[in-house]
């Protein structure tokens, strides 16, 4: 089905309804607190990294308002290439919001990477069209033959495999995303091949 309007998403997800896990870091935010600096560097939080000082013009483009917050995390990682621990404490801090709901958000579109990604992208489609044409069977190859599992590079730092609830390709299923471009009707051999080509790139 296709994907819901930007703004949308973000009242879902920022209304916590989109939080399929907590960060080991959000323990003790209960979900209408503001998020605390303890345990946390004051050196990075005023850091004279370039990066935060964009991260705090566009918080403060759209004035620090919660709404914002998918925005803000594809400028951040627009940024800084990932989503790290201290990046997300940075976001939640400025919007005064859990961590846990930044994390919530962060982990539940496949288009954030909380690590590091490799040269090359592999995102494999497991909402439902996707699921009733096979494509568990898809991702168990692919971590076979990449010899990852769903969130991790390969070792050299090549490859990373991601699954995503639902890429609105629901009429070319199963779907994945090589690279940013989305490809339809997969097969073991397709799919396969495609990554294979990544491998050797």
């Amino acid at each position: 089905m296709p994907s819901p309007p930007l703004q949308d998403q973000q009242r879902s997800a920022v209304g916590g309804v989109a939080s399929p896990a907590k960060s080991p870091s959000a323990k003790g935010h209960a979900s209408g607190d503001s998020v605390s600096e303890a345990g946390r560097s004051p050196a990075l939080l005023r850091s004279a990294d370039r990066r935060f000082k964009a991260l705090d013009m566009t918080m403060k483009r759209h004035q620090y308002k919660p709404d914002a917050l998918i925005e803000i995390l594809h400028k951040a990682q627009e940024s800084f290439g990932f989503l790290e621990e201290d990046v997300l404490f940075y976001i939640a801090r400025g919007l005064k919001l859990p961590l846990s709901r930044v994390y919530g958000v962060a982990t539940f579109y496949h288009l954030f990477s909380l690590k590091p990604s490799g040269v090359h992208t592999c995102v494999v489609c497991l909402g439902t069209a996707c699921h009733v044409k096979g494509a568990s069977k898809l991702m168990a190859a692919l971590k076979e033959e990449l010899g990852i599992d769903v969130g991790e590079t390969t070792t050299d730092g090549n490859v990373s495999l991601m699954a995503a609830r639902c890429l609105g390709a629901c009429g070319i299923a199963p779907a994945m995303v090589i690279d940013g471009t989305v490809s339809g009707k997969e097969t073991l051999e397709t799919a396969l091949d495609k990554v294979r080509a990544l491998q050797q790139d």
